[in-house]
């Protein structure tokens, strides 16, 4: 692999949670509300960085997996 994962598996969970109920929220909204888009973006990126266990943000930050837990 290209990138070693830096989020726990419990956030990653969370991640996971969260962007899809975000893509539902832009989903149900898409044409009446402007927020629809940036929910929708939102909930794809939190989405994929859950799935992958990786977060280029926390990477920059210099944010790194505890391998003893």
């Amino acid at each position: 692999m290209f990138y070693v994962k830096n989020i726990p598996g419990w956030e990653r969970a969370l991640r996971v949670l969260m962007g899809v109920m975000a893509l539902a929220v832009a989903w149900s909204n898409w044409g009446g509300s402007s927020l629809a888009v940036g929910a929708g973006i939102m909930g794809a990126m939190l989405s994929m960085t859950g799935l992958l266990g990786f977060c280029p943000m926390c990477a920059m930050a210099g944010r790194k997996l505890d391998k003893d837990h």
